[in-house]
């Protein structure tokens, strides 16, 4: 069975930090890609940060680049987001999500999926 399980979330003023930390479990996730949704109240899941199975790529929504950064830890299982200069904006529920096909992409929405955590950004 697979699992990803979120850590990290939780609440900050604007300008903080946050690190989201994803574990995966069930089975082999070194060929996957793996990233970061998002969900705002009233609004679509939508894209934050995707990183290929290699680590080699990394990609970001226009929103967040500069600010985010994703990585992998193949090892271990895990794919983590550094969160810096928050703003209220990025307040939502951030999920965890792993490709299913090997060497896919999480922006193809094929994807095994966490429980999310939320972040909340206060002004």
């Amino acid at each position: 069975q697979v699992q990803l399980v979120e850590s990290g979330g939780g609440l900050v003023q604007a300008g903080g930090s946050l690190r989201l930390s994803c574990a995966a479990s069930g089975r082999t996730f070194s060929l996957n890609g793996m990233g970061w949704f998002r969900q705002a109240p009233g609004k679509e899941r939508e894209f934050v940060a995707g990183i290929s199975w290699s680590g080699g790529t990394t990609s970001y929504a226009a929103s967040v680049r500069g600010r985010f950064t994703i990585s992998r830890d193949n090892a271990k299982n895990t794919v983590t987001l550094q969160m810096n200069s928050l703003k209220p904006e990025d307040t939502a529920v951030y999920y965890c999500a792993a490709a299913k096909s090997a060497r896919g992409v999480v922006q193809t929405g094929n994807n095994d999926w966490g429980q999310g955590t939320q972040v909340t950004v206060s002004s």
